[in-house]
């Protein structure tokens, strides 16, 4: 549901082809639901045939036609209602926890490795959330801007914000994921500390 409710949202920017929909989707929903690509046209096809987009052929190059999608009023009623709804919280699998629980099942290295790969992989995703951030804050996103465009004045501020207010739960979360993997790194510095004091003495004298 959330991947046709992502796709709404998009199109209510404005038309866009299946291929500019990727790309969208690319640079900003994906950041908070990912989606294959290849789930992105057959739901376009869905939406289309529930009367929630419209479809277009318009002229591609030449010779070659392609599938323009634009949002219809059944569409906006549901993103709408989708909006309004209230969400109910989802207990979560979680194999990085899962896999911590029974670190003792690991050697030493193998845990560090796993951290490591952790705080690496949020670390990444921290510094891509703040600047998709500062870039909304800044109205530097094409698609925020063409949002904007079809907004009366009096409401561009709260489209701005609370796109920033996601970002904010991206980043801190992200934040927080950082520090778990640094206290497990800590952590088995405390319960192997021969491992440390080994990796220091493998340090060339200064």
């Amino acid at each position: 549901m959330s991947l046709r409710m992502a796709l709404l949202a998009l199109l209510a920017a404005r038309p866009m082809t299946g291929f500019d929909a990727m790309r969208q989707f690319d640079v900003s929903v994906d950041y908070l639901w990912h989606a294959p690509h290849t789930q992105i046209y057959p739901e376009l096809r869905k939406l289309e045939a529930a009367g929630l987009v419209d479809g277009e052929e318009v002229p591609r190059g030449e010779h070659a036609r392609k599938r323009r999608y634009s949002l219809t009023e059944a569409g906006r009623e549901q993103l709408r209602a989708w909006v309004e709804e209230v969400e109910e919280p989802r207990r979560e699998r979680d194999p990085q926890r899962l896999k911590a629980a029974y670190f003792e099942w690991a050697s030493p290295q193998a845990a560090r490795a796993q951290l490591e790969a952790h705080a690496r992989f949020h670390e990444d995703a921290l510094a891509s959330y703040e600047k998709q951030r500062e870039d909304i804050l800044a109205r530097r996103v094409p698609l925020l801007q063409a949002r904007l465009e079809r907004t009366p004045p009096s409401e561009q501020e709260a489209v701005v914000e609370f796109k920033a207010f996601a970002y904010d739960g991206l980043i801190a979360r992200a934040r927080a994921e950082v520090e778990w993997a640094q206290e497990g790194l800590r952590l088995l510095d405390r319960l192997h500390p021969e491992r440390s004091e080994g990796e220091a003495s493998e340090q060339p004298d200064a």
